[in-house]
């Protein structure tokens, strides 16, 4: 009788902890003999392996290895360490039924008889691929944050030195400092809608005109299809357009009462790429001349859009004549940001 009640206790202490490996769906939780056979095969297994128990059981838990594992000995490996030091972890790519792999954190201990005979070895691994991209998101996020920052700090100081150099006073300096941080600012807010993956040009050109308080003026005619541009070609187009602009306000089209602009835009297709072609016209303000010095605007441009592709300026009488032909593959984004925040 005694012999019996504990008999029923052992095979109920049996149920019990295979209804809880089986339960245990998070987790692949795999026993195995001392040759490496699969001796049972939990459901959490199956939705992360792929495999049912009926594949597996019987086969070598090698399977779920990646083939340059295998060939160096990993899973044996792991089987010494749980044999000499108690388990054997491990975090790598393992691979299922399909043939798609995934990254894994897992352990590998023996199993012990009652007199603690090692009679196999029992391996649970968990899903850690999210986890994982998680981590290599973060860790690109923070790399490309930090190289913006660099870039912004530098754009910054140029601003600041170049309006500091070319002021007639303090007074002067502050202001010119303040509206171009402000415009380099906008963009970067426009940017920032997107998650810094694109801007269309003509929400910086609108940017641009609301910056100096022109979004309401009938003087400025921008039209053109929608262009996406990436962050680095948005932020020079916004400076270059804050410099036309002020510049226009102080010495041209928008000086006096009669003068306009114009910003127009279209895309090209030649030789099988597409090219963006724009043009800056004013008309109607004071005569212009060409200047005898280039002014932070003039080397503005062509320190930033020349980068990008052909600029032109021409200084006719009747106005400022700017045009501009670049490859779209240059303006537009082309980053691996794009997908890790998409």
């Amino acid at each position: 009788m005694k012999i019996e009640i504990a008999a029923d206790k052992i095979s109920s202490r049996e149920r019990f902890l295979e209804a809880i490996v089986q339960s245990a769906i998070d987790y692949a939780i795999i026993s195995m003999d001392l040759d490496g056979l699969v001796t049972s095969w939990n459901e959490g297994a199956r939705l992360i392996l792929g495999w049912t128990a009926e594949e597996m059981v019987g086969k070598p838990a090698t399977a779920f290895f990646v083939q340059e594992d295998r060939e160096e000995g990993v899973p044996q490996r792991e089987m010494t360490a749980a044999l000499s030091v108690g388990r054997g972890s491990d975090e790598r790519w393992h691979l299922r039924k399909d043939g798609t792999t995934f990254w894994a954190s897992g352990e590998m201990m023996a199993l012990r008889a009652d007199d603690d005979t090692v009679i196999g070895f029992i391996k649970i691994l968990r899903d850690r691929t999210q986890e994982r991209d998680q981590a290599d998101r973060q860790r690109l996020l923070m790399h490309e944050l930090g190289h913006r920052m660099k870039n912004t700090l530098s754009v910054v100081q140029s601003i600041a030195t170049q309006s500091l150099r070319n002021a007639t006073s303090l007074d002067d300096a502050s202001d010119k400092l303040q509206s171009r941080i402000a415009a380099y600012s906008k963009a970067h807010d426009i940017l920032l809608q997107k998650n810094w993956v694109s801007a269309t040009l003509a929400n910086i050109v609108d940017a641009a005109v609301l910056n100096i308080g022109l979004d309401q003026s009938d003087r400025i005619r921008s039209e053109g299809p929608e262009v996406e541009l990436g962050p680095q070609a948005a932020l020079a187009f916004s400076l270059v357009l804050h410099e036309l602009l002020t510049n226009a306000c102080k010495y041209g089209a928008l000086s006096n009462t009669e003068g306009h602009i114009e910003i127009l835009w279209r895309i090209d297709r030649r030789d099988g790429d597409d090219f963006l072609m724009s043009v800056w016209r004013e008309t109607g303000g004071p005569a212009v001349v060409d200047p005898s010095r280039k002014g932070f605007g003039s080397r503005l441009i062509a320190s930033s859009l020349s980068a990008y592709g052909q600029v032109h300026v021409v200084y006719e009488q009747r106005g400022l004549v700017l045009t501009i032909d670049m490859p779209l593959s240059k303006i537009q984004f082309r980053n691996d940001l794009k997908q890790i925040v998409g």
